[in-house]
């Protein structure tokens, strides 16, 4: 019997970051066009809806979001026409849509801004920004000690004495979410692309948006040597209570519409208490499990990151979400082919550190994947990783475009790394991203052995990360005992995570360095690498029914 439950209870969400995924026009930068032509491959992987990065008008200062525009596309990536017959398109191949909506600030392009810049001190227009006098006799110092996530000061001094507030490059300039045109304005976004056919929206820097009144300085961090960026229960910018009000509002819009519209988070918290206050009845649906994301790849760890991602979120109604990579984070092969040196924490600009054995890190990637989508709640996948995509850690400092590489005084090469554009078919780049007679080069240049990583390559090749995320994808769909629900822990030895799904299914993961013989059962469904004489080698993981 199919389910009655929404559809984002257990979906697998298939991240698109635009410029990056596949380019129609042949300019080097990925397009609606591009998303159009690989809707195909979409549906044959097995995703229940796509997450698209920023699409909508911008100057590029953050490769789109810093919006000028919230109602119309950039012409880079097409047109308002083209995201609609995207939207219906993709609909036709049973494949959902939830684009990015960046509330936190605009560019500093925008209409809005601009009104601010040209009316001065005082007026009504700036009252919708974050303006304020300096601090000292003259006024030359910031307002506060608050910190750009970018680097730097997190404050920029007009010509006319004015400071105005950026969490993020100066070209996005923060939005005040006390003024009643914010919110009446987003309301209406909401409803534009709604009415556009868009089945969600996930929500950037969904902590945000809400200050505290007063811009106090950032309190004494607890750890001196956490990053001047962690999170705390009474943050001056980040987490704070009041932005749950706003939420309460913009469920109310998604409500108007049929088919089960939602949001997803992007939500930073100090706590999986904390997170879960962003999904209760009344809020949002669904937030990121950052805390997943951020375990080491350890047995005792992951199940305590497991055990309380269910119990706080599901103490509120709402469904688990698991996530192993993003287009801000460095590639969980890459990560999981080191050894960790250090606890990873929220808002930290995380850079593993160390030698990489991409072989090691490449098999415990196919492990997590498994892992995950066993797990109860819904899963998100970020383009390429289902390539077996590692971070491209080599690019020329020449290439890197995000703004973290120039606030930081070129200390921190950014995200490009995780960015860099996917490989389809072909011997040599863009590798099929770009149709054959492409007038720009890509984006950002691609390594010359992904050849062997492309579609194309691993299409059809039973053994490649491609082909096990086809079979894991289906047979999540098709299983009745994978999607939301619960999990039972089975009896295992250290570094051993064993738990059963009803009706009938275990996932065994192996992170010991050790062979694991299995438990008893009826059929191995699936597994990550070879299971010979009945044991799990290590760093593999495997589905059995029972």
């Amino acid at each position: 019997m199919p389910s009655t439950a929404p559809w984002w209870r257990s979906a697998v969400i298939y991240q698109v970051y635009i410029r990056s995924f596949a380019d129609g026009n042949g300019d080097g930068v990925g397009d609606i066009a591009g998303i159009r032509s690989r809707l195909p491959y979409l549906k044959a992987l097995g995703v229940d809806a796509i997450w698209i990065n920023p699409w909508y008008k911008s100057p590029m200062a953050d490769h789109g979001y810093d919006v000028a525009d919230f109602r119309d596309i950039d012409p880079l990536f097409g047109s308002v026409a083209e995201a609609e017959a995207l939207i219906d398109e993709a609909h036709r191949h049973g494949i959902r849509v939830i684009p990015d909506i960046v509330p936190n600030h605009t560019s500093d392009q925008h209409v809005w801004f601009q009104a601010a810049l040209a009316t001065g001190p005082g007026s009504p227009e700036r009252e919708r920004y974050v303006f304020r006098a300096g601090r000292g006799p003259d006024g030359a110092e910031p307002p506060n000690d608050w910190q750009s996530c970018f680097g730097g000061p997190a404050w920029t001094r007009l010509p006319d004495g004015q400071w105005y507030l950026h969490l993020f490059a100066p070209e996005q300039p923060d939005l005040n979410w006390e003024h009643p045109d914010v919110l009446a304005e987003f309301k209406d976004i909401l409803r534009f692309w709604f009415g556009r056919g868009v089945d969600g929206f996930r929500i950037d820097v969904a902590h945000g948006l809400v200050k505290h009144p007063e811009l106090p300085d950032l309190p004494p961090r607890k750890d001196p040597s956490a990053p001047p960026l962690a999170g705390s229960i009474d943050h001056p910018h980040w987490d704070r209570d009041e932005v749950h009000e706003i939420y309460r509002e913009w469920r109310k819009v998604a409500d108007e519409f049929p088919g089960d519209r939602s949001f997803v988070a992007e939500a930073w918290a100090d706590s999986p208490e904390r997170l879960a206050a962003y999904v209760r009845p009344d809020g949002l649906h669904t937030a990121f499990n950052f805390e997943f994301m951020m375990t080491s790849w350890d047995a005792p760890a992951l199940r305590e990151t497991i055990d309380g991602s269910l119990a706080n979120l599901g103490s509120v109604g709402a469904p688990a979400t698991w996530v192993l990579s993003n287009h801000d984070v460095v590639r969980h092969p890459s990560r999981f082919g080191r050894e960790p040196v250090r606890k990873w924490l929220p808002n930290e600009p995380y850079r593993p550190e160390g030698p990489l054995d991409l072989e090691l890190g490449t098999r415990r990637a196919r492990a997590a994947a498994l892992l995950m989508l066993a797990l109860p709640g819904g899963a998100y996948v970020y383009q390429g990783e289902e390539l077996g995509l590692p971070e491209v850690e080599d690019l020329p400092e020449e290439a890197l475009q995000d703004p973290i590489w120039e606030r930081s005084g070129h200390t921190d090469p950014g995200r490009d790394g995780c960015r860099v554009p996917i490989p389809w078919s072909g011997q040599r780049a863009p590798y099929g991203f770009s149709p054959d007679d492409a007038t720009g080069a890509p984006w950002l240049p691609q390594p010359a052995g992904w050849h062997a990583l492309s579609v194309e390559a691993q299409t059809g090749d039973e053994n490649s990360m491609l082909e096990l995320y086809r079979r894991a994808l289906h047979l999540r769909r098709d299983h009745p005992a994978l999607g939301d629900g619960s999990l039972t822990w089975l009896d295992a030895p250290a570094g051993v995570l064993a738990f059963r799904r009803e009706p009938g299914l275990a996932c065994v993961v192996n992170l010991s360095a050790e062979p694991y013989r299995l438990p008893e059962h009826t059929a191995v469904l699936l597994a990550s690498g070879p299971v010979e004489d009945g044991r799990l080698a290590p760093d593999t993981a495997v589905w059995l029914e029972l």
